[in-house]
């Protein structure tokens, strides 16, 4: 127990502080830089910033899950899932440094809540853990879609890292309904809206 908890811990501080890679090539590549004003390149930074906070949340949330469960196909389709979040890192880090922006000082916080969270899910059974990760999954879905819309239009780059994401939550929601899902109580999945709201609101500044 305690060698795994020193290797999740390593995982944490490897999200947190490290540069983070992708092993595909950045799904903004083949797009144009097109001009921007300042406050328009500030917006799509503070969207981007959320972005990334939301993929380090996940990172958590899959490390938490895998920690507690005790099915190994469940736990590798939870690793799989986390190395695309790791590349969703990346593209969204290399973006905002772009833009001139930062990341959100809070990471830490949302990465220790996030994987509590998870660790919870894990320990009550496969299809809870599958649930919660498929639920968690849907609504970055439908929060990704907001971005587009909310996105300078212009802004070719983000936008077109921000679909790939989009559908890699697709597929990460469908693989863990393949797995045997349960759907979450409604009381539960307000709760995690609201907790997404706040963390997206306070991000979208710091």
């Amino acid at each position: 127990m305690l060698d795994r908890l020193i290797t999740e811990f390593d995982r944490g501080l490897k999200t947190l502080t490290a540069n983070a890679h992708s092993i595909r090539p950045y799904p903004d590549q083949d797009s144009k830089e097109n001009p921007m004003d300042e406050s328009e390149k500030k917006h799509a930074a503070s969207l981007m910033r959320i972005n990334h906070c939301g993929e380090v949340c996940a990172q958590a949330l899959y490390n938490g899950q895998s920690f507690t469960s005790r099915n190994p196909e469940i736990i590798e389709a939870l690793r799989q899932a986390s190395k695309e979040e790791t590349e969703h890192l990346a593209w969204c880090e290399k973006r905002i440094h772009e833009l001139g922006g930062r990341t959100s000082i809070f990471n830490p916080l949302w990465y220790a809540s996030s994987f509590t969270l998870g660790a919870v899910a894990g320990a009550l059974g496969d299809k809870w853990n599958l649930g919660f990760l498929a639920e968690t999954e849907h609504q970055v879905e439908k929060h990704l879609e907001s971005h587009l819309s909310y996105l300078p239009t212009q802004d070719e780059k983000s936008r077109a890292i921000v679909e790939q994401m989009r559908i890699d939550e697709a597929h990460h929601a469908e693989t863990a309904e393949k797995h045997g899902a349960a759907k979450l109580p409604l009381p539960i999945k307000k709760a995690m809206t609201l907790a997404s709201k706040v963390m997206t609101r306070t991000t979208y500044y710091l």
